[in-house]
């Protein structure tokens, strides 16, 4: 069953209290096994993993009840994490990609060659985003890796924000729910297309 923990809201702009540090490095020990944990992003919950660990992904898309054909998100404390998931990009397009974050706007990039379709769906690009949330991305640091990161919540359903609704939803589902605030975005990360700049959710 996940763990339970009373709230310590965190405001994403301040600095993260030490009861919810504890949980950042749970949480980190928790992916780095190959489980699967619901944490704060900056608009809503997201369940995530280790991005290499298959049957991890199996689970949250189990869980979700979501199609593999989507594909998912990665999100990051830092971009060189990314790197090794995407093709290399235009200096210029990258420039605009890091210019943007951290920052609730997630870019489709060309995936690397042998990126699995666990991640990329039946695209040829996988979505990334160096997060703006400081638990998020502290727990991206303290795993040493990317997050999977896609909406806690069951497919066509509204994403979650509440730790204690994400324990109610998915009960014992989860191995870990990190209980801290969201940020303050009301609508999911833009996505926007790498190469041609073309919003695909605005």
């Amino acid at each position: 069953m996940p763990l339970r923990v009373r709230n310590h809201p965190v405001h994403p702009k301040n600095s993260v209290p030490n009861l919810v540090v504890d949980q950042i490095h749970r949480a980190a020990q928790v992916v780095r096994n190959g489980g699967v944990i619901a944490y704060p992003t900056e608009s809503c919950y997201g369940l995530g993993c280790d991005p290499d660990n298959i049957t991890a992904i199996k689970r949250i898309l189990k869980i979700k009840k979501r199609s593999r054909d989507k594909g998912l998100i990665l999100v990051s404390d830092r971009f060189d994490r990314l790197l090794r998931y995407l093709e290399p990009l235009p200096i210029d397009r990258q420039k605009i990609i890091l210019a943007s974050w951290p920052g609730p706007v997630t870019w489709l990039c060309p995936a690397r060659m042998g990126t699995s379709p666990w991640l990329k769906g039946d695209h040829d690009t996988l979505g990334v985003r160096v997060t703006a949330h400081p638990v998020a991305a502290k727990i991206s640091r303290a795993a040493g890796m990317p997050l999977v990161s896609t909406s806690a919540n069951l497919a066509t359903r509204p994403p979650l924000r509440y730790s204690r609704i994400v324990n109610k939803v998915f009960s014992d589902k989860l191995d870990y729910v990190v209980d801290a605030a969201i940020g303050r975005q009301l609508q999911p990360s833009r996505i926007i297309h790498a190469l041609t700049g073309e919003v695909i959710r605005p």
